[in-house]
C-alpha cells in the first residue's frame, strides 16, 4: 500500500517534466539569472566535453551502467538503490554517455543540500546521503577511482539529485493515493528533451543547490515551517521539554509544587520568556510579610501561578486551539505533555502539504483550514480576514478540495442533500409525519406543488429507495444555511454558509456539520468575495431583511482552497497546532517515512 502512495504520480519520466523544467514556467527566474560559480563546469554540451579530453573509459563506464539498469536486477550501488531507473539512463544518453559529478565542488554541494532535507521533513537516507559521503570522502583522500566506480558515482549522485528535487517540488507523498477527493491542478511540465537540456546546463553552471531551492515552494508559509522545523530538532536534541505531573486544574493566583515544571515547559517553546538568572520570581501578595525567612519566600515565589505566567500559559492555550483562560486543565495538560518528537511529525505532515498546494497560492483567495477550524480570506501571503468556522463531523468529513466561488445567495431556501434526508430526516418523518413542518421543511413533487406528508407512507422508502420529492426549507433565521450561502461548484455538495447554531462557534472542536463549512462572520465573508462598493454591510442588511432571496453572481471568482493543516507556522515565530480531528496525519506520515520504491517501470505523465 505505502509503495503506491509513495510512488506518487511517480513519475521517473515526469520528473524532467518538473524539476529540470519548472523555473522557467513557474516564475522562479533567479536562478538563471545568477552568475555562474567559479567552479570549473562539468560538460556544458558532449562535443565540448570532448574537446576538453573527457575519460573516454569514464564515457563507457557510464554506457555500460545505463545497459545494466535497463536490462539487469537493480543491484546496489554502495548501498544505495537507482530509484529512477528509466530517467536516469535517458539524462546520460542524452549527454552521450558524459558525467556531471566529477568536480569536488559540485559534489560537495549536492551532499551538503541532500543533508538539509532534513529541515524540510525529508530522510536524506532517501538520497542516498551516506553513498555520496563515502564517495566525497575517497575524493578528499585521493583515493584512486576505477572508471567503473565514477560511473557509479554519476548514477547515484544524479538519481539523488533528481529524486530530492522531484519530492520538493511535487511531494513525496501522492495526496491522490490518500484522497479521491483531492483535485488539485498538476504542476506545469514540459518536453523531456527540454526538461533534460535545462537540468545539463543548470548542473553545469554548478547550480546544485539554487536548484533545489528553487524547486521548493517559494510561499512564505513553506520557508517559516522550515525554521520551525530546525528549531523544533534543536528542542528534541537538547532533551525536549519536561512533562507536567498531572493534578488538580492550576489558576493563577494558585501555590502548586507543578508550577516550576510548568514556567520551564512554556521557556522551551517561547510561550514565556526565561527568567534571567538572578531575577527574582513573582512572590504571592502576602509571602514578603509572613515568609520566616528568604529561603522560604524564595519557595513559595517558585511555585507561585503568577500574571507572566497566566499570559503565557493562555498565549500557549490560543496557538493550540483551546479557550485561553489561563486554567490549566485536563486539556491544556494533554496539549502540553505532548512529546517534541510527536510536534516535529506534525510539522513535517504538513510540511508534505505545503508542497503538494503551497506552489499554487497566489493571488487572493480563501483557505479553509478544516482542522483548525477556520476560515481566512487571503491577499498575497497573509490573510487580511479570519472567521471560526463549523466543519463536519467524524462520520461526515468535510473533504479537501479546490473550487471558485461564482455566486452568494443571500436568504437561502436549504434543499435536503440524499444523505442528509436518509440519514437525519427520513427517520423522523417514519416516527411522526409532522416532524418537517416544525421546521418549516416543504414536500414537494417533481411539479413543485406541495405534498401532505401525512398522505405518505415513508416506511417504504430508505438508502435503496429514496422517495421522489425534493424536501426544502423555507429561507429565514431558521433556515440550517442561516442567511447566507457562498458558493463555488462541486460534486461533494460542501459550502460556506451562515448558520442559526451561533453558539457553536465557542466549542474548541467545531466539528458538527454534515460537511459544509458554516462561517460565524458569514456577512463579511460575502462582502469580501463580492467585492462590489455596491455590496456593502448596510445593503446586505437590507436585503437580509426584506426575507426575498435574491442570488448575487461574482463579478471575478474567487478560488477557495479548502486544506487540512495540523501545524501551522506563524508570522511572529511561534508554531500553531491542532489537534488531528479526522485520523489524516498518521497515513501521510507512514508514507512519508518509508522507504521510495525502487521501480524501473513507473508511470509516466502525458507531456504537456
Amino acid at each position: 500500500m505505502l509503495s503506491r502512495i509513495v510512488g506518487w504520480r511517480p513519475v521517473a519520466v515526469a520528473w524532467v517534466m518538473t524539476a529540470a523544467g519548472w523555473l522557467s514556467l513557474s516564475g522562479v527566474t533567479t536562478v538563471a539569472a545568477q552568475p555562474a560559480p567559479s567552479t570549473p563546469a562539468a560538460v556544458a554540451s558532449p562535443a565540448a566535453s570532448r574537446v576538453a579530453g573527457t575519460d573516454v573509459a569514464l564515457s563507457e563506464a557510464i554506457r555500460e551502467r545505463v545497459d545494466h539498469l535497463r536490462y539487469d536486477a537493480p543491484q546496489d550501488v554502495r548501498g544505495a538503490h537507482i530509484v529512477l531507473r528509466e530517467l536516469v539512463p535517458r539524462f546520460y544518453e542524452a549527454r552521450e554517455f558524459q558525467p556531471v559529478w566529477q568536480e569536488p565542488a559540485r559534489l560537495d554541494a549536492l551532499v551538503g543540500a541532500i543533508a538539509e532535507l532534513v529541515n524540510d521533513g525529508l530522510d536524506p537516507a532517501d538520497y542516498h546521503l551516506d553513498s555520496l559521503q563515502s564517495y566525497r570522502l575517497d575524493v578528499r583522500m585521493g583515493t584512486p577511482l576505477t572508471p567503473v566506480d565514477r560511473a557509479d558515482l554519476e548514477f547515484v549522485a544524479t538519481d539523488a539529485f533528481m529524486l530530492a528535487a522531484y519530492h520538493l517540488y511535487l511531494g513525496k507523498v501522492d495526496p491522490r493515493k490518500l484522497s479521491s477527493q483531492w483535485n488539485f491542478v498538476e504542476r506545469p511540465i514540459v518536453s523531456e528533451s527540454r526538461g533534460l537540456q535545462s537540468l545539463s546546463q543548470r548542473l553545469a553552471a554548478g547550480q546544485v543547490r539554487e536548484t533545489l531551492e528553487a524547486a521548493r515552494p517559494q510561499h512564505v508559509w513553506y520557508q517559516r515551517g522550515r525554521e520551525r522545523l530546525k528549531e523544533y530538532r534543536a528542542i528534541a536534541a537538547a532533551g525536549g521539554w519536561p512533562p507536567v505531573a498531572a493534578g488538580p486544574t492550576l489558576k493563577p493566583g494558585m501555590t502548586d509544587a507543578r508550577v516550576p515544571t510548568l514556567r520551564r515547559r512554556l521557556e522551551v517553546t517561547r510561550d514565556l520568556v526565561a527568567t534571567p538568572a538572578g531575577a527574582s520570581l513573582p512572590a504571592p501578595p502576602a509571602a514578603s510579610a509572613t515568609a520566616p525567612d528568604a529561603a522560604i519566600a524564595v519557595d513559595v515565589a517558585a511555585d507561585f501561578y503568577g500574571p507572566g505566567l497566566e499570559a503565557a500559559v493562555k498565549s500557549f492555550q490560543e496557538r493550540h486551539g483551546l479557550t485561553p483562560d489561563g486554567a490549566v486543565g485536563p486539556g491544556t495538560l494533554r496539549a502540553l505533555n505532548v512529546p517534541v518528537g510527536q510536534r516535529i511529525d506534525q510539522i513535517r505532515v504538513n510540511l508534505e502539504r505545503g508542497r503538494w498546494t503551497l506552489h499554487e497560492i497566489k493571488g487572493e483567495f480563501v483557505l479553509v483550514d478544516v482542522a483548525g477550524f477556520y476560515a481566512s480570506y487571503f491577499r498575497g501571503d497573509e490573510p487580511v480576514w479570519t472567521s471560526r468556522v463549523v466543519v463536519g463531523r467524524d462520520e461526515r468529513e468535510t473533504p479537501v478540495f479546490r473550487s471558485l466561488i461564482t455566486y452568494v445567495v443571500f436568504n437561502p431556501t436549504w434543499t435536503i442533500p440524499p444523505g442528509i434526508l436518509v440519514k437525519d430526516k427520513l427517520p423522523d418523518l417514519k416516527r411522526n409525519p409532522g416532524a418537517l413542518k416544525r421546521m418549516n421543511i416543504r414536500v414537494l413533487d417533481r411539479s413543485g406543488h406541495e405534498v401532505n406528508p401525512y398522505s405518505v407512507n415513508w416506511h417504504q422508502y430508505g438508502p435503496g429507495r429514496l422517495p421522489p420529492y425534493q424536501f426544502r426549507q423555507d429561507a429565514g433565521r431558521d433556515n440550517a444555511l442561516g442567511l447566507v450561502k457562498i458558493m463555488f461548484p462541486n460534486p461533494y455538495l460542501v459550502y460556506l454558509h451562515d448558520s442559526p447554531a451561533k453558539s457553536l462557534y465557542d466549542q474548541d472542536q467545531r466539528t458538527f456539520s454534515s460537511g459544509c463549512i458554516r462561517v460565524q462572520k458569514a456577512f463579511e465573508l460575502a462582502e469580501l468575495v463580492l467585492d462590489d462598493p455596491q455590496w456593502t454591510q448596510e445593503s446586505i442588511r437590507s436585503v437580509i431583511a426584506s426575507g426575498v432571496s435574491r442570488t448575487v453572481n461574482l463579478k471575478k471568482p474567487v478560488p477557495v482552497l479548502i486544506l487540512y493543516w495540523t501545524a501551522q507556522p506563524r508570522a511572529d515565530g511561534q508554531v500553531v497546532f491542532r489537534n488531528d480531528i479526522y485520523g489524516r496525519d498518521a497515513a501521510t506520515l507512514a508514507a512519508l517515512d518509508s522507504k521510495v520504491p525502487v521501480d524501473a517501470k513507473l508511470p509516466v505523465l502525458p507531456f504537456r
